[in-house]
């Protein structure tokens, strides 16, 4: 077996340098994040069925359009699963569909379609705002608990700030989306509920995300900052001692 000189073995790559690091904090969190939303094709999938909903219902009912969108979500979820793509998005974007539609064939509306996502934005809301009171906020346990590591950040006051800062991001998304959708369904403006639905879908989640990535990165900086200062105290200790 060939011995590597001390030169050698200094200089050669370290899988756990700082560069190493700072590679991870800038590219995981936007490969991870994106794939549990299912890229950006599982963002826009999640309109189709509404852009269905909506013409079909004007044009043959409400049966036929609770149909076609259950049809197209279905047909979604087969072609993921055809591909070999992550499945989760699809199969939250069928259940949600199937429950959306369960509701519109039981008030006989079609409006009622979008009940369940108004009431669960509220509710996302009350969670999101509820974690940061708490000091558990939303975005970093969700994001921890997706790479299975552990909640040390709640112990470093900027990576904490951080992910509250991103968690009420988003509960301004959620909040926005149940004011305006919930106003739009008591006033019975179906088309215009529909439409309020699609802007204020991907396109708001694509905007918060970018933040939402952003405070990971300096979550993550501030984490690292904080092992690096404890390892030069240790190191100071044990040369003092």
């Amino acid at each position: 077996m060939e011995e590597r000189t001390p030169a050698e073995t200094t200089n050669s790559p370290d899988p756990d340098s700082s560069e190493h690091i700072d590679n991870e904090i800038e590219q995981a969190p936007q490969a991870t994040m994106l794939e549990q939303m299912g890229g950006l094709s599982g963002l826009v999938s999640s309109t189709l069925p509404i852009l269905v909903l909506v013409p079909v219902n004007n044009s043959f009912g409400l049966v036929p359009a609770l149909l076609a969108a259950l049809g197209i979500a279905m047909a979604v979820f087969i072609v993921r699963l055809i591909r070999k793509e992550n499945l989760q998005p699809a199969f939250s974007g069928l259940m949600g569909v199937g429950i959306g539609a369960g509701i519109a064939w039981a008030t006989g509306d079609a409006k009622g379609y979008f009940l369940y996502g108004i009431w669960m934005s509220l509710l996302l809301f009350i969670v999101a705002v509820g974690s940061v009171l708490l000091k558990w906020p939303m975005v970093g346990v969700i994001w921890k608990g997706i790479n299975g590591e552990n909640m040390q950040w709640r112990s470093n006051a900027k990576a904490r700030m951080s992910y509250s800062l991103a968690s009420l991001a988003w509960a301004v998304v959620f909040l926005s989306r149940f004011l305006v959708q919930n106003g739009l369904y008591n006033s019975d403006e179906t088309n215009a509920l529909a439409l309020a639905r699609i802007l204020m879908g991907w396109p708001l989640t694509g905007i918060v995300t970018l933040f939402t990535f952003f405070m990971v990165r300096r979550a993550s900086s501030a984490m690292k900052s904080d092992e690096d200062t404890g390892e030069e105290e240790s190191a100071i200790k044990e040369h003092t001692s």
